[in-house]
């Protein structure tokens, strides 16, 4: 790989691939296991000659938990429940989007889908059914997912929020007044963990124990 590439490996959604043919999850996911856990990660590479990965762990002592965040990103489980809600997602990064809008529409959601707060406003004041749940992201051109939760949950005051981003420090609070929990999901995100994240918000709030 060249310095640009490398530099760049472990962003999410980064991908080399063509539209399509890669999400950019992999060695981003990597990352995140890896750090978590307490360990390092590095690569040196140089156009052919080849690339070299070192991870370091922490030496254990015994079995000891790793504290970390409920970000949602879970590598194992029981397969993710089916759906059949409709859920509206907001996201400004094309191939973001058109992942979650494939992975949600496999599991059985309705999708609606934007890539800017206004439109999603838009959507939202002018689809006729229901709108279980906004999936958004946090920082976003022109209007932030907070804003946008804040004016869909007036519009649509059943409507539960999903919060995602690749970066933890910004977590957002909830919609208005409102002491509904906050719940986040942390970019990167597996197919799989995005829809339990999914489910299991729905199945706490209401309206999707009983739509």
């Amino acid at each position: 790989m060249d310095e640009q590439t490398r530099s760049r490996i472990f962003e999410p959604f980064f991908t080399t691939k063509g539209p399509g043919k890669g999400t950019g999850l992999g060695l981003a996911t990597v990352y995140g296991i890896v750090t978590q856990s307490g360990g390092s990660i590095s690569v040196e590479s140089t156009p052919g000659a080849g690339t070299t990965f070192r991870i370091c762990f922490p030496r254990a002592e015994g079995a000891t938990a790793v504290p970390g965040k409920d970000t949602g990103v879970e590598t194992t489980g029981p397969a993710p429940a089916r759906g059949h809600e409709t859920v509206l997602i907001v996201e400004d990064e094309t191939e973001v989007r058109r992942l979650a809008h494939r992975v949600l529409e496999d599991y059985g959601y309705t999708v609606l889908s934007a890539g800017r707060g206004a439109d999603a406003l838009r959507l939202a004041a002018r689809h006729s059914g229901a709108i279980h749940l906004l999936l958004t992201d946090v920082i976003m051109p022109e209007m932030s997912g907070p804003l946008l939760a804040q004016r869909i949950v007036g519009l649509r005051p059943d409507t539960a929020v999903l919060y995602m981003s690749g970066y933890t420090d910004n977590a957002p609070t909830a919609p208005g007044d409102s002491d509904a929990p906050v719940h986040f999901l942390q970019k990167p995100f597996t197919p799989e963990s995005l829809a339990r994240k999914i489910r299991l918000v729905l199945d706490s709030t209401p309206q999707g124990v009983s739509a």
